[in-house]
């Protein structure tokens, strides 16, 4: 029995070993299987993220290039764009300055004749003396030898003198005819020169240069929100009326107007101020008053017609060419008012027709129209000569003005003289020294030296010259400058730029002083 039962534990103990070895063997079979299953799918996970990393890596790589390709092309257009406005202005700059240097040497030629002229004029006086003092000596000597020969009389001899002088000044005479007459044909030009100077002496006039905004001062910045309205209403209704610009910016106590247009500008100013001051302000408002002062403009334009023909003594014009004289009071060539131009070319021609001789009412009126053409509407195209040509002889003006005004640029052949000195006074009073725009240089200089004049006085830090040289803004060290002193410094800076300075219009000086005290809340 003992010996059975230790068999049977014997066997129970070798299969329970056997069973752990088995099973032993089947769990690690499996974990292995398990841990490879993971390892596939974990490799399969990576798989799959690398490639949607780098299909988003793709995508966004693609959407940069494409950004960046635009941004390129825009970079590029904006630099041609810049580089044909560099190219443009080059051209411009070379232009004037090939027609300066043929002005100069136009000059220079002139000058070298006149220098000719004078020394052919220095001779022929000086053999003109030599030869009067030896007829005078040769005729004592006659004289002196027919007395002692002839016997005769002092009476006789003067008699017979003076037949000897009369025959030979007949022969001398007509010598200085045949060079007077050759002389004459050389002294033209510098007869002609001595005419346009004197004319221009006559004609000096002080000038200023038109610009293309308006300033309406108003009494506080509240109107500002007024002038704006709701919701910008009230703006866009005065802009939409007048056709300009209103800039309200923080310019303290003054609204500006921007217009090419002049009249258009006018029209503006004055509406504004009218609505400032009467406080109502609504698009209805506007539209009121702008058609009011537009109408009494027009009036103004031909009472400014009518006062310019008294000015110069012109009658008989026909009523629709006065109103084009008077809307030249808003207009502009070159920065040179328009009907400002007109009066001093008429002037300039009634006086050179005068010292030759021609009637100097037509010359005037030639010259008062003969930019009449630029009056025309805009819209309008053709050369303003040949334009204001059709508009004179439209209205049956005389045919001497109706060829100067259409010849003065040599669109058409010149018919009469007159036309001559309209084209003459035209080119002078357009090319007289600050009448137009001033070459580069100069205004330059003149801004440099506007700017050194007011840094020259003692507390002065800073100077800016503004407004194209017509206002100097001078800021003083708070510090060493007092009130009172800041006042007596624009006092003492403006006689000064007077006395150094040459320049048209009228400068204006403004001393800012400001204390500023700062500090910093933590």
């Amino acid at each position: 029995m003992q010996s059975d039962l230790i068999i049977v534990i014997a066997v129970a103990a070798i299969l329970v070993v056997l069973s752990f070895i088995l099973g032993w063997f089947l769990n690690s079979k499996m974990g292995r299987n398990s841990l490879s299953i993971a390892k596939e799918k974990a490799q399969s996970i990576i798989d799959e993220a690398d490639k949607e990393s780098k299909h988003i890596k793709r995508e966004k790589l693609l959407e940069v290039k494409d950004e960046w390709l635009k941004k390129k092309q825009e970079f590029d257009t904006e630099v041609n764009s810049k580089k044909q406005k560099l190219q443009n202005h080059e051209k411009q700059l070379e232009s004037r300055e090939e027609s300066l240097e043929k002005k100069y040497e136009v000059v220079t030629q002139k000058e070298k004749v006149l220098k000719d002229a004078e020394k052919i004029l220095t001779t022929q006086k000086e053999d003109f003396d030599r030869k009067h003092s030896e007829l005078g000596h040769l005729i004592s000597e006659q004289n002196i030898r027919l007395e002692k020969i002839a016997g005769l009389t002092s009476e006789d001899a003067k008699k017979m003198l003076m037949e000897n002088m009369v025959s030979k000044a007949k022969t001398d005479a007509a010598q200085s005819i045949k060079e007077i007459r050759d002389q004459a044909k050389i002294d033209g030009k510098k007869e002609a020169q001595r005419i346009t100077i004197q004319a221009i002496q006559r004609t000096a006039v002080d000038h200023s240069v038109e610009s293309t905004v308006s300033v309406v001062q108003i009494q506080n910045d509240e109107m500002k929100g007024r002038i704006i309205g709701r919701e910008g209403r009230n703006i866009r209704a005065f802009e939409a009326a007048t056709g300009v610009d209103v800039i309200v910016d923080d310019t303290p106590e003054a609204v500006i107007l921007s217009a090419f247009d002049q009249f258009r500008r006018e029209v503006a100013r004055i509406s504004l101020e009218r609505l400032i001051a009467d406080g109502r302000i609504h698009p209805a408002r506007i539209e009121e008053i702008v058609a009011k002062v537009e109408l009494e403009l027009d009036e103004e334009i031909q009472k400014e017609g009518e006062n310019t023909l008294i000015q110069l003594g012109l009658h008989g014009l026909h009523i629709e060419l006065v109103k084009h004289i008077g809307r030249m009071k808003y207009r502009s060539s070159y920065g040179q008012n328009l009907l400002q131009h007109s009066i001093e070319v008429a002037y300039l021609t009634g006086i050179m027709a005068a010292e030759l001789g021609f009637d100097t009412n037509l010359a005037r009126r030639a010259g008062l129209l003969h930019d009449v053409g630029k009056t025309i509407d805009r819209n309008v195209e053709g050369p303003h000569a040949l334009l204001g040509y059709d508009l004179v002889k439209k209205y049956n003006e005389h045919p001497i003005v109706v060829n100067a005004v259409g010849s003065h640029h040599e669109d058409i052949e010149m018919e009469h003289p007159i036309a001559a000195l309209v084209q003459a006074a035209d080119a002078i009073s357009g090319a007289r020294p600050g009448a137009r725009r001033e070459p580069l240089e100069s205004y330059v200089k003149r801004l440099e030296n506007l700017e050194a004049i007011a840094k020259s006085f003692e507390g002065v830090a800073k100077t800016y010259a503004i407004q194209a040289g017509r206002e100097v803004r001078v800021i003083v060290e708070p510090d060493k400058v007092d009130d009172v002193f800041s006042d007596r410094l624009a006092a003492d800076i403006a006689p000064k730029i007077q006395e150094d300075m040459e320049y048209p219009g009228q400068i204006k000086v403004t001393v800012i002083r400001e204390v500023r005290k700062i500090a910093y809340a933590k």
